[in-house]
């Protein structure tokens, strides 16, 4: 092959990129991204509230929340796309990736069909499904078919983001929806300044969501000049191929929804509205925790997925090691400063009324210590060829849960569901998954622990006991909380990267660091 030929393939499939940098920059986006989202989120809410009134205000979560359930139609291909880019970019078969995402955007297309006419079923008969006056169910109708219309065309759209995803770039994709979101957000201002209604509100963020599908087409074809959507790359038998794995990630997607809506409805069945916000308050902490702390492993399934077609085990291993200590590493002093600062967060938070969800903080903070550190293993799972145990393991937890939570809500309350939580999760972690992920890494489960767990677990015993000594001083304000927080957060960095691990390993994390920070210097001289 000529030089220069040698340098568009190298282009083309990317051979020559950074993987750390690109798992960093992908990490980075995911963390911006989640933080405008938050941000935004908390700002906009009380401002809508006050422009739309509570009334119109509720009728828009009202259609918005109908339109969620859309998402189950995605039958798991969505992962299943980003799934098979990463496998035949790594096998250099372009002429797959365009079967498969053309089969995948026709086959969306379809779907998206579905949805809206499912949507216009509804919308139609709004007054028939809801307690509404004729006038809102005609705002209503209005808005869930504008909301219907975008979630349509997002399903044949999302295949350019797998194929972005597929590629390590996500952080691409990442850049569009951080600049989608203060754009509708700066619209959303003032277009109710202006004076205008819901109506209007809805149809001018959808349209500038809708636009920013153009950017995330750009996108695909920036990474993969090579793409090609037509109708003569349909096939049949890569429909098929795709399926054999979305269908676990149905059913995968399937046990985590009911998973994390068991907890509630079994409280508001045997409990009362009450419990459900008391449980919603310590369910909301734990969701932030989880967020904040499990962006790395979504940048991880496609370094699996390549790893493992092109049988690289030692990178598997390292994926596992380090994707373990550092996931653990991240949450475990979130989530125990959580549970140690429940009572005076609670307290400043939403005031003594709620202090009966401090005890479910407790439990729920372990429940997020394994789900983000037992993520590495699962993702590992998920993208190696071990898909069917991890969607049959969630499966179990979610009916264990369901029926552990019904026998001890009876008996403990509202405590019991929390436990009826934490038992089956942290016992097929503990006993099934992390166990099939060491088998299929090639590492024992006593090294794993070794090296990827106990330097995790073992400061946060120092940083407890720090809390708990520093709390008898510390008064129960906001800013005492934060200042706590964030001193406990420095120590156990401080025993994590200074104790907890060797000098190799520690000159290893500095290297990376330093060559992550060279290379942004390195691009702006260029």
């Amino acid at each position: 092959m000529a030089p220069s030929e040698s340098a568009r393939e190298e282009a083309l499939w990317g051979d020559g990129d950074n993987q750390l940098g690109l798992i960093a920059r992908n990490v980075s986006m995911d963390y911006a991204a989640t933080a405008v989202e938050l941000a935004i989120g908390v700002l906009m809410l009380p401002f809508n509230v006050l422009h739309l009134g509570q009334s119109a205000y509720g009728l828009w979560v009202l259609a918005a929340s109908i339109t969620m359930y859309f998402s189950m139609l995605d039958l798991g291909y969505g992962l299943a796309q980003v799934k098979f880019a990463a496998q035949y970019r790594a096998k250099r078969d372009g002429k797959a990736i365009s079967e498969i995402a053309s089969t995948m955007f026709f086959v969306f297309t379809a779907i998206g069909f579905v949805v809206f006419s499912v949507a216009s079923f509804l919308a139609y008969n709004f007054q028939n499904f809801f307690n509404v006056t004729p006038e809102q169910a005609a705002t209503g109708r209005t808005v869930l078919l504008i909301i219907a219309a975008y979630i349509a065309v997002t399903f044949p759209f999302s295949v350019f983001g797998g194929i972005v995803n597929g590629f390590q770039r996500k952080y691409l994709n990442g850049a569009i929806a951080i600049t989608t979101s203060i754009v509708v957000a700066v619209v959303n201002v003032i277009v109710l300044l202006l004076g205008y209604g819901l109506v209007e509100l809805v149809a001018c963020t959808t349209a500038i969501r809708m636009a920013a599908f153009v950017g995330y087409r750009l996108n695909a074809y920036r990474v993969f000049p090579a793409l090609r959507i037509s109708y003569r790359n349909f096939k049949l038998a890569r429909l098929r191929e795709v399926t054999g794995f979305s269908a676990f990630m149905l059913l995968l997607d399937l046990a985590n929804k009911l998973n994390y809506s068991t907890d509630t409805i079994v409280i508001g069945a045997f409990l009362s509205t009450a419990a459900v916000a008391i449980w919603a308050v310590a369910n909301r902490l734990i969701d932030v925790t989880q967020r904040l702390t499990d962006q790395l492993n979504g940048a991880l399934f496609m370094v699996v997925v390549d790893s493992a077609t092109s049988g690289d085990s030692q990178r598997l291993r390292l994926v596992l090691l380090q994707g373990t200590r550092l996931s653990l590493a991240m949450v475990i002093p979130v989530a125990a400063g959580l549970a140690l600062l429940a009572r005076p967060l609670v307290l400043a938070w939403v005031g003594p009324d709620f202090l009966a969800s401090v005890p479910l903080i407790h439990i729920l903070a372990a429940v997020v210590i394994f789900r983000v550190g037992n993520a590495s293993a699962t993702t590992l799972l998920k993208g190696a060829g071990n898909h069917r145990l991890l969607a049959y393991s969630n499966v179990f937890i979610a009916l264990a849960n369901l029926g552990l939570s019904v026998v001890l809500v009876r008996t403990h309350g509202i405590v019991g569901v929390a436990w009826g939580t934490l038992i089956p999760l942290s016992l097929v972690s503990i006993f099934v998954l992390f166990p099939a992920a060491c088998r299929r890494a090639g590492v024992s489960v006593a090294r794993a622990v070794s090296e990827a767990v106990w330097p995790a677990v073992w400061p946060a015993s120092l940083m407890a006991g720090f809390l708990v000594v520093s709390g008898r001083f510390a008064g129960d304000g906001p800013f005492s909380i934060a200042a706590q927080s964030v001193t406990a957060g420095l120590f156990y960095a401080a025993m994590f990267l200074w104790l907890a691990i060797g000098r190799d390993e520690r000159l290893w994390y500095l290297t990376k660091m330093r060559q992550l920070l060279r290379r942004p210097r390195m691009v702006q001289a260029a």
